[in-house]
């Protein structure tokens, strides 16, 4: 345990001094303040109360894409290089020369790029709730779940580019993992729209890529989480196609699918781990 929190360690130090990170952190600065600008104008208008909620719920939602989606850049092209640059550098093979198994060695990597990305991702998302809460007065009803399960999200396609970063090259690893996590976001819309149109095939391909990459279910726990209550009932409810819309979430996460999630992520490492011990170092 002592070498996975000592990697880990290191790993996290490693990852804040690249170049990645300041052009992510560029990029959030920019979408946050962007936000905030949009949110104060948003509290000048003519509004009611409910309607200020209504549309700031909303807002928040397509914020908070938008700082997953920075957050799933950064990380996934910071995942592969990181990996990679100690098995180029020698690092690697100097430690795994003692003994110190490779598993105990990718696991440290792993647990320092889920803590580093986790950690941003959240970071971020409270400041954005902040600016929200400051701008027009609107507070999402569960902040704490919402971005928990952002920064689980993070977890998740961090162990994905961690997995394919043993098998590929480290720019191939970030294209693919930010590819396959753009791909569920649009299959899970596809298939919330089938839903609405009471289409079971079409509906089919959205539940069938979250159960592939739990990236968009995580993601739709979070939407639900940050969303005020009001908002279906506003679009005319689940029943009456709310749930098409990208950027409401018809219903909270169930304890089985977050348990899902991490079986995922166990798995998926486990085959790091396996592809990992019998990589050529």
């Amino acid at each position: 345990m002592t070498v996975v929190l000592t990697v880990a360690a290191l790993t996290v130090r490693e990852a804040s001094r690249r170049r990645v990170v300041l052009a992510l952190g560029v990029l959030t600065a920019a979408l946050v303040g962007l936000s905030a600008l949009g949110f104060t104008r948003l509290a000048g208008e003519s509004l009611t109360s409910g309607e200020a909620r209504l549309v700031a719920s909303i807002l928040l939602n397509l914020v908070m894409f938008g700082l997953s989606l920075v957050a799933a850049l950064g990380t996934a092209f910071l995942a592969g290089p990181t990996l990679a640059g100690e098995t180029e550098s020698g690092t690697a093979l100097s430690m795994l020369a003692r003994p110190v198994r490779r598993s105990a060695f990718l696991l440290g990597k792993t647990l320092g790029l889920v803590a580093f990305g986790s950690g941003f991702v959240v970071l971020a998302g409270l400041a954005e709730i902040l600016v929200v809460g400051t701008t027009v007065d609107y507070w999402p009803p569960s902040p704490v779940t919402a971005l928990l399960l952002l920064g689980a999200q993070t977890a998740v396609l961090l162990t994905l580019t961690v997995l394919l970063s043993t098998v590929v090259s480290p720019m191939a690893s970030g294209v693919i993992a930010v590819g396959l996590f753009c791909t569920t976001w649009v299959a899970g819309v596809v298939g919330a729209i089938g839903g609405s149109l009471g289409n079971d095939a079409v509906e089919r391909v959205g539940s069938i890529s979250r159960i592939l990459l739990p990236t968009d279910g995580l993601w739709r726990g979070a939407m639900n989480a940050f969303q005020d209550p009001g908002a279906l009932a506003a679009f005319g409810g689940a029943d009456q196609g709310a749930g098409a819309f990208p950027f409401l979430s018809v219903s909270p996460l169930t304890p089985v699918y977050l348990g899902y999630a991490a079986l995922w992520v166990a798995m998926v490492w486990g085959l790091a781990a396996l592809a990992y011990s019998r990589k050529d170092l």
